[in-house]
This record gives structure tokens, C-alpha cells and sequence, in this order.
């Protein structure tokens, strides 16, 4: 099975009710109204009653399938401003300025998942990743002994010409800008955790560098040496080597002629890169040149889920980001979260 069918198979066998921040556009209603029909999901859209029951229209749905939630109507909104008013009166905000805040579909949404009457949320098909981020942190929050909230992609080698095939996680490729050794070790451990949950595979972490086990002399590849003790000391059954150049975490004969005592053997699974820079390009030259599907930007670290997506993203994008999120929100509901 193709690890992405293993990923929609899997949500369909125990589907969570998710909440699609952004309801009044084409994209996310479409992807709303085939998770329920597919039953990975329950769905709530939050927008304009009248817009989204319009979008449903459209697509031969309507409320009987979706739930509608429009924050200037809901029954919720009284309760859920009352609540983000408990959340942020230390930061200043106030009754009235929580009850405004809560009318903007993001954070009804958020609040929505906070309290309790949604799994996850997912947003961004039209906000931007600052706004989506922004509302998920200071409402949902941390999880307890994350120190990072983070992103990654989901990496799909699935074509005729990938020698190796299946998932992969490539982080932080959307959310940390530079991370130091410490916010490095919780992006490997974080990630290391999002692949078994999606791929149900142990996690083989490779901690990427220019340099591969001292080839090189330099800041950066200390830091990622550091990283690499650290993410050791904190997580001692996981599997982790660094720091190493893409192929010899990703090329048996590379790992075995470059680094033949690493616990990895080329077989790496979690590639953690140094910043934000070579992960970012890194995600998408192996999507546009290498062909891989990317899935993402993933949020983990969360007390529960919230997922970003892409301003050009397609209805697809849309539903396989819903499905990420039931698993999530699975194993939130496993660990009793």
C-alpha cells in the first residue's frame, strides 16, 4: 500500500472531527465535503452561513453533511469568547477585544479545537502561515514538554524512477528560521515522533549537514553536532546520527564509504536540516526536479492539532491535510491529550 493510501485508510478507520478554518473558499469546501463522503472526517466550516451554504451548493453538498459555524451567529461564539478572554486577559486583551478576535475565523476555529468541540483545525489555504501559526499558539499552546512548536513536510517517493519508495519527513521547512542547538534537538525528537505517528514505521533520524562526521570544521556543523548530543540525552532509545551530507543518511553505499560505524546505514527516514534555508529549498527541489509528493507545512509540538496550508494549494492538498490531521489527532486522543 502506498504510504499515503496507508495514511487516508488509517483516518477512515477511526475519523475525528476536524474544523476547516477558511469555509467560504471553493477549494476547502470541496475537500470538506469528500473527507465526510470518503468518512475520514467529520467536518465543521466556519464563514458566512450564507457563503458556505453557497460553496456547498456548488458541489451538490449542503448542511446536512457539513456542519456550518459562523461566528457572528453561533452559539458557540459567547462561550468560546469567554474562554479566549480567560486565555489572553494577562496579555492585555480584554472582553470586548476577545469577543472581535473570536469572530475572525482562525481563532474560532482554534478556540473550537482548544474547547474541546473539534480534533483539529486546519487553515491557510487563504491566511498566511504567520496569521495560521499566530492563532494556533496563543490559543491551543505547547504541548507539555515541547519547547519548539515546528513544522515539517511529508515526502512522498512514490514514482517509477524513485529508487526508494515510501514517506519521509523533511523538517523544519516552513516554521524556525535559524534554530540553535537545543530548538534543533526538539525539531529532530518532534519529527522523529509526527513520522511514526503517519508512517507507523520507527523513525531513523539523520541530522544534515555540509560536513559528515568531522569532514569539515565550522559553527554551523557544530551546532548540528551539539544538536545531535542533545537530541541523544534527551531521547536515548531514538535512532540518530549526525552530522552527516544528504547521501550518506539517504545512500547505503554513500553511508557504508563515508560513515560506516553510523547507527543509520543510509537508511534514514527524518532529515533535520540546520535551518530553514536548506530546508526550505531542499523540500522543493525534491518536489519540482526529484517528483516526490510534498505534504505540508505540518505543525507538531502542539497540545492539539493545527495544520497550515499552502495559499496555492489545491482541493487534494486540502483533503490529505485533513486526513495528517485525523492521525494526529488520534494519537493526541491515544496519549490523552
Amino acid at each position: 500500500m502506498k504510504p499515503l493510501d496507508r495514511i487516508l485508510e488509517a483516518a477512515k478507520a477511526a475519523p475525528r472531527h476536524i474544523v476547516l478554518a477558511e469555509g467560504e473558499d471553493q477549494r476547502v469546501v470541496e475537500a470538506a465535503v469528500r473527507a465526510v463522503r470518503a468518512g475520514i472526517a467529520t467536518i465543521s466550516l466556519v464563514g458566512s452561513r450564507k457563503a458556505v451554504e453557497e460553496r456547498l451548493a456548488a458541489v451538490g453538498a449542503g448542511a446536512e453533511e457539513i456542519r456550518i459555524e459562523d461566528p457572528a451567529s453561533s452559539p458557540l461564539t459567547p462561550r468560546l469568547a469567554a474562554a479566549f478572554h480567560a486565555l489572553r486577559s494577562s496579555k492585555g486583551v480584554d472582553a470586548v477585544a476577545a469577543a472581535e478576535a473570536v469572530r475572525t475565523p482562525l481563532v474560532f476555529a482554534a478556540m473550537m479545537v482548544r474547547e474541546n468541540e473539534a480534533d483539529g483545525t486546519v487553515g491557510g489555504a487563504v491566511a498566511t502561515t504567520a496569521d495560521t501559526v499566530r492563532a494556533a499558539l496563543q490559543t491551543i499552546g505547547r504541548a507539555p514538554g515541547v519547547g519548539l512548536v515546528s513544522s515539517f513536510f511529508l515526502m512522498m517517493l512514490c514514482a517509477s524512477h524513485h529508487v526508494k519508495k515510501g514517506a519521509f519527513v523533511f523538517a523544519d521547512c516552513g516554521l524556525v528560521v535559524d534554530p540553535d542547538a537545543a530548538g534543533l534537538a526538539d525539531i529532530a525528537i518532534t519529527s522523529a515522533r509526527s513520522f511514526e505517528v503517519l508512517a507507523a514505521r520507527p523513525a531513523k533520524v539523520a541530522m544534515l549537514s555540509f560536513s559528515t562526521v568531522g569532514s569539515a570544521t565550522h559553527a554551523c556543523v557544530s551546532k548540528v553536532v551539539e544538536a545531535t548530543r542533545l537530541a541523544h540525552e534527551a531521547a536515548p532509545g531514538l535512532i540518530i546520527d549526525g552530522e552527516l551530507q544528504f547521501d550518506t543518511a539517504f545512500v547505503e553505499a554513500v553511508s557504508a564509504a563515508k560513515a560506516p560505524q553510523s547507527a543509520l546505514h543510509g537508511e534514514a527516514n527524518v532529515f533535520v536540516f540546520p535551518n530553514l534555508d536548506a530546508a526550505n529549498i531542499g523540500y522543493k527541489i525534491a518536489q519540482r526536479i526529484g517528483g516526490a509528493t510534498a505534504i505540508g507545512p505540518i505543525l507538531q509540538g502542539l497540545a492539539k492539532p493545527a495544520n497550515d496550508l499552502s495559499r496555492g494549494c489545491n482541493a487534494d492538498d486540502v483533503f490529505h491535510m485533513i486526513a495528517v490531521t485525523v492521525m494526529q489527532a488520534g494519537a493526541n486522543a491515544r496519549r490523552g491529550a
